[in-house]
């Protein structure tokens, strides 16, 4: 049978509260008795039961993280780095899934609800102020990441305009003016940036050359169909850069499909720089989000939180991005790939909390 902390009080020959108190660390015992708990408590492998002493402590060690998706590479990086730092701090990571539902996402919010000590929610472009006030529980630290929530909020962004805007310096860099952008979601935040650092771009480096945009939705397919509208066009492009990897990908596929070469004749460029993208052929030039460690200070701001309950802390965090560059785009045909950094993490004070 499983050992109870009465158990535990027997052999050790101490009463229930001591027990308690040696395990918990609160104090109140000689280190000898709790020396002698702990002795008996791993004699009978008695493992205390999470949800009576989070009564007690009012911790569950466990923080939450809300992703829009869950699967793809760059999904599984972020996880991760929240997961490794999580366990850093002693902390367990539930996680869940909106799939860029509201009725999803707050239902998944009030599922965690007493279940973990902090949450760190990836925005959809509907978890927005108004739902966050409506669903998130009042006091549970929060940290919001690729949001332009502001007020109030704790938020850790990628610098998404200042990476695009040297992509596109260094492909005009190469001698191209005919760049084309394929987009993502309209709704999406970082894609919103993106296209704004593209233009802004090509508006100052190239302020002739014909501004093309075509759509997507950041998935592989998306940017398959974007990769056949630019070769189908009276003019093709000379360089494509597409606004995530996977649609790269996707663009990179329908280019080999109809026999053009890459860089040869069209040269491609993402942004994120997922795992794959150093294995396609040729490997992809992109714009590097330290993605793992993206999750990583992420968790460390909210640790942070945790520690400090009832802190104001509204502040907005950026993360740099660095220019990664590999075969696609033609600049480093056969060599190893070069990295230049193109902006520095910063922290941006919230101005409504001055």
């Amino acid at each position: 049978m499983t050992a109870t902390i009465k158990d535990v009080a027997r052999e050790a020959r101490v009463s229930v509260a001591s027990v308690s108190r040696a395990l918990n660390g609160t104090g109140g015992v000689t280190p000898a008795t709790a020396q002698r708990v702990r002795e008996a408590a791993a004699r009978l492998r008695y493992v205390p039961h999470s949800a009576a002493r989070s009564l007690i402590t009012r911790r569950t060690h466990a923080v939450g993280a809300l992703m829009p998706d869950l699967h793809g590479e760059f999904f599984s990086e972020l996880i991760r780095g929240i997961d490794l730092e999580a366990r850093s701090h002693g902390l367990h990571l539930l996680v869940s899934s909106s799939h860029n539902g509201t009725e999803d996402a707050a239902a998944a919010l009030r599922a965690m609800q007493g279940r973990v000590d902090g949450i760190v929610i990836l925005s959809s472009p509907r978890v927005d102020a108004e739902f966050l006030k409506a669903n998130l529980p009042d006091g549970l630290p929060a940290v919001l990441l690729n949001s332009d929530v502001r007020a109030g909020a704790v938020v850790l962004n990628i610098d998404n305009f200042a990476g695009t805007y040297a992509m596109v310096r260094h492909l005009v860099g190469l001698g191209h003016s005919r760049i084309a952008f394929i987009s993502g979601p309209k709704d999406n935040f970082d894609a919103q940036q993106r296209e704004a650092g593209f233009r802004a771009a090509m508006g100052e480096l190239v302020p002739k050359a014909p501004l093309r945009i075509v759509a997507g939705d950041f998935g592989e397919a998306s940017g398959y169909q974007a990769g056949l509208e630019l070769l189908a066009s009276k003019t093709r492009p000379e360089a494509v850069f597409a606004a995530n990897d996977m649609m790269a990908v996707g663009c990179l596929q329908a280019f080999k499909e109809a026999g053009v070469d890459v860089p040869g004749e069209i040269a491609l460029a993402g942004f994120d720089d997922i795992p794959i993208a150093r294995y396609v052929t040729p490997p992809l030039s992109t714009v590097r989000v330290r993605i793992a460690e993206l999750g990583k200070n992420a968790m460390d701001l909210l640790a942070d939180l945790m520690d400090r309950p009832g802190l104001s802390a509204a502040s907005v965090h950026t993360l740099g991005c660095d220019i990664v560059v590999r075969e696609s785009c033609g600049a480093n045909r056969g060599g190893a790939a070069a990295s230049t950094s193109t902006s520095t993490t910063k922290k941006i004070r919230d101005p409504s909390n001055r």
